[in-house]
């Protein structure tokens, strides 16, 4: 534990295992309630951790991982940037008309589309650039966006399972282990391709009668012209160039000896640069004040305050009494730990944002390390806990981000998402992605 040397000297002489799990508790609670905003929240227990003296300012700056924000902050200017060259809605136009505006080809190459989007962006992002386009292409062929809207909530969150960037909970694992891109393609993404053809195929049995379109609504998609989508070629140059370079940067992470969060913050300054460049100071200021703008911050200083209270518990002793717990429980059986950690953190996901759980359950898979036989034999743990947060993420609209950003995208647009209705498509299809990972953990790993 980092904070050994700091004796905790909790208000009032209050227990501060007690207090601090109190804080925690009430903080989680609040913001499962979606009553106040996330990051008010977050901070606020962050911030009483400090002040009922459960840490210090030292070390609670100690708990937050800046390497998890870095890579967030950049990767989110690279897209604020790209996406005003409009080549997003360019690919999506270009795949309607690739298959001939049919509703089934649509679905199947957007699944696609936003699976790969995911992998590479993050699968806030991607919903964000794909979700609007995909609206539109349903409204012209006059079919009910339902499958479409659906499939991409799953296959944002399956593909952002895949690598390191994809996902929110895998930058953390990444980050709190030190695990490079290249781990997370070579141990995550063999599996993806089947979990989500397995995922696509009832949506389709499902609403296949739905997935009908005229003759001349289809025409009509076949009228759009994907080149009047790009508003900017020189800037889709410069970003097709630095977004090249990040991901080489993140894929020659060993080699380079540089952490995921530098190789974003970079590209990102250097895509600001290029855009920026020979503008006269106004118009640098007004396209990088747009650039930082686009930035989610609420879900950056969410991350701040979490990472704060989570320390909190750790530092307090929450967090070893849990995992020796759980090591009674599983009588430190590697393969019997490994599968409650992916059902648990499936099912826990589906129903609280898998963001804060994993930042809970970090510290507390570090901690059995030494019971297990070291950080290399803990690693089909930290698989199995990025699995069943990603993808547990599909269970209910609450589970992910992504998730609830279309389902606002398409209640703006007249096409409500119900909790219910979600639940009943998305709840049996989490278990049956979960149950194809845990044959996956058990013949590679386990």
């Amino acid at each position: 534990m980092h904070g050994e040397s700091e004796v905790i000297h909790a208000i009032f002489g209050l227990n501060p295992l007690w207090l601090a799990t109190a804080i925690f508790i009430a903080t989680y609670a609040v913001i499962i309630t979606e009553k106040v905003n996330r990051a008010i929240i977050a901070l606020l227990g962050g911030g009483l951790m400090i002040l009922c003296g459960i840490l210090t300012q030292e070390a609670a700056i100690r708990g937050v991982d800046f390497n998890t924000l870095g890579l967030l902050v950049g990767m989110m200017v690279i897209v604020a940037v790209t996406k005003k060259s409009g080549v997003f809605q360019f690919v999506a136009i270009w795949i309607a008309k690739k298959v001939k505006a049919h509703p089934v080809g649509i679905l199947l190459m957007m699944s696609l589309v936003t699976a790969l989007f995911s992998a590479l962006l993050d699968n806030v992002t991607t919903v964000l650039l794909v979700t609007p386009v995909m609206l539109l292409i349903t409204e012209e062929l006059k079919i009910k966006p339902y499958p479409f809207l659906f499939a991409i909530i799953f296959m944002s969150n399956i593909g952002g399972t895949a690598t390191l960037i994809g996902d929110p909970p895998n930058i953390m694992i990444g980050s709190a282990v030190g695990l490079t891109f290249n781990d997370f393609l070579l141990n995550l993404a063999p599996i993806v391709p089947l979990i989500g053809v397995v995922t696509l195929l009832p949506i389709w049995w499902f609403w296949r009668k739905d997935m009908v379109a005229t003759p001349e609504n289809r025409e009509r998609v076949m009228r759009f012209n994907e080149i009047e989508a790009i508003t900017d070629w020189k800037l889709l140059k410069q970003a097709a160039v630095v977004f090249t370079l990040v991901i080489a940067g993140f894929m020659l992470h060993g080699l380079l000896h540089l952490q995921p969060a530098t190789v974003a913050m970079f590209g990102a300054a250097l895509l600001l640069l290029l855009e920026n460049f020979g503008r006269h100071a106004e118009a640098q200021s007004k396209r990088v004040h747009h650039a930082l703008a686009e930035v989610e911050w609420i879900t950056i200083f969410f991350f701040v305050g979490l990472f704060i209270a989570v320390y909190g518990i750790e530092e307090a002793g929450l967090i070893g009494a849990l995992a020796q717990g759980l090591l009674n429980i599983t009588q430190g059986d590697l393969t019997t730990t490994a599968l409650s950690i992916l059902w648990g953190s499936a099912i826990a996901s589906a129903f609280v944002d898998n963001i804060p759980f994993v930042a809970t359950m970090i510290p507390l898979i570090k901690s059995l390390a030494p019971a297990m036989g070291g950080d290399q034999a803990i690693m089909p743990l930290w698989w199995a806990l990025a699995l069943g947060a990603c993808l547990g993420g599909n269970g209910t609209l609450v589970g992910a981000s992504a998730n609830l950003v279309v389902a606002g995208i398409a209640e703006q647009a007249g096409a409500p998402i119900r909790f219910a209705t979600f639940l009943k498509v998305a709840f049996p299809l989490m278990l049956v992605s979960i149950a194809i990972a845990h044959v996956y953990l058990y013949l590679r790993y386990l």
